[in-house]
Protein backbone atom coordinates (compact mmCIF):
# COMPACT_ATOMS: atom_id res chain seq x y z
CA UNK A 1 0.00 0.00 0.00
CA UNK A 2 1.27 3.42 -0.92
CA UNK A 3 2.47 5.45 2.06
CA UNK A 4 1.45 9.09 2.35
CA UNK A 5 2.93 11.69 4.71
CA UNK A 6 1.09 12.70 7.88
CA UNK A 7 -0.31 16.20 7.48
CA UNK A 8 -3.13 18.23 8.94
CA UNK A 9 -5.21 17.25 5.91
CA UNK A 10 -5.32 13.56 6.81
CA UNK A 11 -5.57 13.83 10.59
CA UNK A 12 -8.78 11.93 11.40
CA UNK A 13 -11.90 13.99 12.01
CA UNK A 14 -13.23 11.39 14.42
CA UNK A 15 -11.73 8.52 16.40
CA UNK A 16 -13.75 5.79 18.08
CA UNK A 17 -12.37 3.78 20.99
CA UNK A 18 -13.62 0.53 22.49
CA UNK A 19 -12.12 0.83 25.97
CA UNK A 20 -11.58 -2.86 26.72
CA UNK A 21 -9.51 -4.69 29.31
CA UNK A 22 -10.32 -2.92 32.58
CA UNK A 23 -11.21 -6.08 34.49
CA UNK A 24 -8.32 -8.14 33.13
CA UNK A 25 -5.89 -5.33 33.92
CA UNK A 26 -7.06 -5.36 37.54
CA UNK A 27 -7.04 -9.16 37.82
CA UNK A 28 -3.46 -9.47 36.58
CA UNK A 29 -2.36 -7.02 39.26
CA UNK A 30 -4.27 -8.68 42.08
CA UNK A 31 -6.63 -5.71 42.36
CA UNK A 32 -10.41 -5.69 42.71
CA UNK A 33 -12.22 -5.71 39.37
CA UNK A 34 -13.87 -2.40 40.18
CA UNK A 35 -10.46 -0.74 40.50
CA UNK A 36 -9.87 -1.52 36.85
CA UNK A 37 -13.01 0.40 35.93
CA UNK A 38 -11.88 3.36 38.04
CA UNK A 39 -8.51 3.48 36.30
CA UNK A 40 -10.23 3.14 32.96
CA UNK A 41 -12.43 6.16 33.69
CA UNK A 42 -9.32 8.21 34.45
CA UNK A 43 -7.79 7.15 31.13
CA UNK A 44 -10.87 8.44 29.29
CA UNK A 45 -10.15 11.97 30.48
CA UNK A 46 -6.55 11.64 29.26
CA UNK A 47 -7.63 10.36 25.84
CA UNK A 48 -9.85 13.39 25.24
CA UNK A 49 -6.84 15.63 25.86
CA UNK A 50 -4.61 13.52 23.57
CA UNK A 51 -7.09 14.09 20.75
CA UNK A 52 -7.14 17.83 21.27
CA UNK A 53 -3.34 17.94 21.27
CA UNK A 54 -3.19 16.09 17.94
CA UNK A 55 -5.90 18.18 16.29
CA UNK A 56 -8.56 15.44 16.32
CA UNK A 57 -11.85 17.26 16.75
CA UNK A 58 -14.10 14.32 17.71
CA UNK A 59 -13.66 11.32 19.99
CA UNK A 60 -16.40 8.76 20.63
CA UNK A 61 -15.88 6.08 23.28
CA UNK A 62 -17.78 2.90 24.12
CA UNK A 63 -18.38 3.38 27.84
CA UNK A 64 -21.29 1.03 28.62
CA UNK A 65 -23.09 -1.25 26.19
CA UNK A 66 -26.69 -2.41 26.15
CA UNK A 67 -25.32 -5.88 26.95
CA UNK A 68 -23.50 -4.55 30.03
CA UNK A 69 -26.87 -4.34 31.83
CA UNK A 70 -26.54 -8.13 32.23
CA UNK A 71 -23.59 -7.73 34.63
CA UNK A 72 -23.97 -8.03 38.40
CA UNK A 73 -25.93 -5.36 40.24
CA UNK A 74 -22.81 -4.49 42.24
CA UNK A 75 -20.73 -3.87 39.12
CA UNK A 76 -23.49 -1.90 37.37
CA UNK A 77 -23.97 0.32 40.43
CA UNK A 78 -20.23 0.97 40.58
CA UNK A 79 -20.09 1.84 36.89
CA UNK A 80 -23.04 4.21 37.25
CA UNK A 81 -21.29 5.87 40.20
CA UNK A 82 -18.25 6.36 37.95
CA UNK A 83 -20.53 8.04 35.41
CA UNK A 84 -21.85 10.39 38.09
CA UNK A 85 -18.34 11.13 39.28
CA UNK A 86 -17.20 11.87 35.73
CA UNK A 87 -20.10 14.23 35.10
CA UNK A 88 -19.83 16.08 38.40
CA UNK A 89 -16.04 16.10 38.93
CA UNK A 90 -13.85 14.62 36.20
CA UNK A 91 -15.45 16.75 33.50
CA UNK A 92 -14.17 19.97 35.08
CA UNK A 93 -10.75 19.71 33.43
CA UNK A 94 -12.33 19.01 30.06
CA UNK A 95 -14.59 22.04 30.47
CA UNK A 96 -11.51 24.20 31.02
CA UNK A 97 -10.01 22.73 27.85
CA UNK A 98 -13.13 23.82 25.92
CA UNK A 99 -14.25 20.27 25.17
CA UNK A 100 -17.92 19.66 24.43
CA UNK A 101 -19.31 16.52 26.09
CA UNK A 102 -22.21 14.62 24.53
CA UNK A 103 -23.88 11.31 25.38
CA UNK A 104 -25.45 8.79 22.98
CA UNK A 105 -27.50 5.68 23.69
CA UNK A 106 -30.59 4.58 25.60
CA UNK A 107 -30.31 7.49 28.02
CA UNK A 108 -33.83 6.77 29.27
CA UNK A 109 -32.53 3.61 30.98
CA UNK A 110 -30.25 5.61 33.26
CA UNK A 111 -31.26 6.84 36.71
CA UNK A 112 -33.19 10.15 36.70
CA UNK A 113 -30.42 12.05 38.50
CA UNK A 114 -27.85 10.87 35.95
CA UNK A 115 -30.13 11.91 33.09
CA UNK A 116 -30.51 15.35 34.64
CA UNK A 117 -26.75 15.67 35.20
CA UNK A 118 -26.14 14.71 31.57
CA UNK A 119 -28.55 17.39 30.38
CA UNK A 120 -26.80 20.03 32.48
CA UNK A 121 -23.30 18.98 31.38
CA UNK A 122 -24.23 18.95 27.69
CA UNK A 123 -25.69 22.44 28.03
CA UNK A 124 -22.65 23.76 29.95
CA UNK A 125 -20.19 22.46 27.35
CA UNK A 126 -22.23 23.13 24.20
CA UNK A 127 -19.80 25.73 22.87
CA UNK A 128 -16.70 23.53 22.97
CA UNK A 129 -14.30 23.42 20.03
CA UNK A 130 -13.58 19.69 20.43
CA UNK A 131 -16.15 17.02 21.23
CA UNK A 132 -16.10 13.93 23.43
CA UNK A 133 -19.04 11.64 22.70
CA UNK A 134 -19.76 9.01 25.34
CA UNK A 135 -21.73 5.98 24.14
CA UNK A 136 -23.59 4.76 27.22
CA UNK A 137 -26.30 2.11 27.35
CA UNK A 138 -25.41 1.91 23.67
CA UNK A 139 -25.65 -0.82 21.06
CA UNK A 140 -25.23 -0.43 17.33
CA UNK A 141 -28.14 -2.71 16.43
CA UNK A 142 -30.42 -1.04 18.99
CA UNK A 143 -29.47 2.32 17.48
CA UNK A 144 -30.39 1.19 13.95
CA UNK A 145 -33.64 -0.39 15.15
CA UNK A 146 -34.82 2.74 16.99
CA UNK A 147 -33.92 4.82 13.93
CA UNK A 148 -36.00 2.57 11.68
CA UNK A 149 -38.98 2.79 14.04
CA UNK A 150 -38.76 6.58 14.23
CA UNK A 151 -38.52 6.87 10.45
CA UNK A 152 -41.63 4.70 10.11
CA UNK A 153 -43.52 6.93 12.56
CA UNK A 154 -42.39 10.19 10.99
CA UNK A 155 -42.76 9.41 7.28
CA UNK A 156 -45.28 8.19 4.74
CA UNK A 157 -44.53 5.04 2.75
CA UNK A 158 -43.81 7.02 -0.40
CA UNK A 159 -41.29 9.15 1.51
CA UNK A 160 -39.54 6.07 2.89
CA UNK A 161 -39.07 4.76 -0.66
CA UNK A 162 -36.88 7.78 -1.45
CA UNK A 163 -34.93 7.62 1.82
CA UNK A 164 -31.15 8.06 1.37
CA UNK A 165 -28.30 6.93 3.60
CA UNK A 166 -27.68 10.50 4.76
CA UNK A 167 -31.37 10.81 5.66
CA UNK A 168 -31.25 7.62 7.71
CA UNK A 169 -28.15 8.81 9.57
CA UNK A 170 -30.07 11.81 10.89
CA UNK A 171 -32.19 9.45 13.02
CA UNK A 172 -29.24 7.84 14.79
CA UNK A 173 -28.32 8.65 18.41
CA UNK A 174 -24.93 9.71 17.05
CA UNK A 175 -26.35 11.98 14.34
CA UNK A 176 -24.08 14.85 15.38
CA UNK A 177 -20.98 12.66 15.27
CA UNK A 178 -18.86 12.29 12.10
CA UNK A 179 -18.37 8.66 11.11
CA UNK A 180 -15.16 7.48 12.79
CA UNK A 181 -12.14 7.42 10.50
CA UNK A 182 -10.49 5.08 13.01
CA UNK A 183 -11.82 2.64 15.57
CA UNK A 184 -9.31 1.47 18.16
CA UNK A 185 -10.00 -1.49 20.42
CA UNK A 186 -7.71 -2.10 23.36
CA UNK A 187 -7.41 -5.31 25.37
CA UNK A 188 -6.45 -7.76 22.61
CA UNK A 189 -9.89 -8.71 21.26
CA UNK A 190 -10.48 -8.26 17.52
CA UNK A 191 -14.15 -7.44 17.09
CA UNK A 192 -16.38 -4.37 17.24
CA UNK A 193 -18.89 -5.81 19.74
CA UNK A 194 -21.92 -3.90 18.45
CA UNK A 195 -20.14 -0.52 18.44
CA UNK A 196 -21.16 1.94 15.71
CA UNK A 197 -22.56 -0.77 13.42
CA UNK A 198 -23.79 1.78 10.85
CA UNK A 199 -21.01 4.34 11.15
CA UNK A 200 -18.03 1.95 10.99
CA UNK A 201 -18.55 0.91 7.35
CA UNK A 202 -15.32 2.58 6.18
CA UNK A 203 -13.46 2.93 9.48
CA UNK A 204 -9.83 1.88 9.68
CA UNK A 205 -9.54 -0.70 12.46
CA UNK A 206 -6.69 -0.90 14.97
CA UNK A 207 -6.47 -3.58 17.65
CA UNK A 208 -4.11 -3.13 20.59
CA UNK A 209 -3.12 -5.85 23.06
CA UNK A 210 -2.71 -3.19 25.74
CA UNK A 211 -5.43 -3.09 28.39
CA UNK A 212 -7.27 0.23 28.46
CA UNK A 213 -5.96 1.43 31.87
CA UNK A 214 -2.40 0.91 30.59
CA UNK A 215 -2.94 2.49 27.16
CA UNK A 216 -0.50 5.37 26.64
CA UNK A 217 -0.40 8.60 24.74
CA UNK A 218 2.65 7.31 22.84
CA UNK A 219 0.79 4.23 21.58
CA UNK A 220 -2.19 6.37 20.61
CA UNK A 221 0.08 8.76 18.70
CA UNK A 222 1.70 5.82 16.86
CA UNK A 223 -1.72 4.59 15.75
CA UNK A 224 -2.67 8.04 14.47
CA UNK A 225 0.66 8.26 12.64
CA UNK A 226 0.05 4.88 10.96
CA UNK A 227 -3.46 5.97 9.99
CA UNK A 228 -2.09 9.15 8.38
CA UNK A 229 0.17 6.99 6.19
CA UNK A 230 -2.68 4.87 4.84
CA UNK A 231 -4.27 5.60 1.46
CA UNK A 232 -8.02 5.39 2.07
CA UNK A 233 -9.91 4.53 -1.12
CA UNK A 234 -13.41 3.74 0.22
CA UNK A 235 -14.04 1.39 -2.68
CA UNK A 236 -12.68 3.71 -5.37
Amino acid sequence: MKKIPATEKNIPRCVGIIMDGNRRWAKERGLPTLEGHRRGAEKLEEAALWCKKLGIRNLIVYAFSTENWKRTEKEINYLMNLVRDFILKKSEKLKKENIKIKFAGQIERLAPNIRQNIKVLEKETAGGSNTLYIAISYGGRAEILQAAKKIARDNKIEDIESLREEDFAKYLWTKETPDPDIIIRTGGEKRLSNFLAWQSAYSELFFSKTYWPAFTEAEFADIIKEYCQRARRKGK
